[in-house]
């Protein structure tokens, strides 16, 4: 049985992690070992920064739902236990949302949470 040489599949892989590199500055993006590394160092940070996006977008959200409650008089954290005790049930991002493009609505939650507080 005649031997066969790997070639063809190492031009592949090579291909493919220097596609991956492109844009990569200087020999990062033109040599396969040094851009094989930094595809891999860029796919922790890359996964890394799904998770950070995550906790920097609830971030905001709790800063605006605290900025809009200070205006209808509560705290962030009074303003969610008044709605929880209330049985209302919308996210952050929502609420956040309601806070910006909705301010009416917004003091009706408020007021819901507050009637259920007292």
């Amino acid at each position: 049985m005649a031997r066969i040489k790997g070639g063809m599949n190492a031009h592949k892989k090579h291909k493919r992690v220097l596609k991956l590199a492109k844009g990569y500055r200087g020999a990062k993006s033109k040599q396969f070992r040094t851009a094989k590394q930094a595809v891999m160092k860029s796919g922790n940070y890359a996964f890394a920064g799904r998770k950070l996006k995550k906790r920097d977008f609830r971030r905001l959200w709790i800063a605006r739902i605290n900025a809009a409650a200070r205006v209808n008089d509560m705290s962030y954290s009074t303003f969610m236990h008044g709605l929880k005790m209330a049985g209302v049930d919308v996210n952050r991002k929502m609420l956040a949302d309601m806070a910006v493009n909705d301010a009416a609505a917004f003091a009706q939650l408020a007021a819901t949470a507050k009637a259920k507080l007292q």
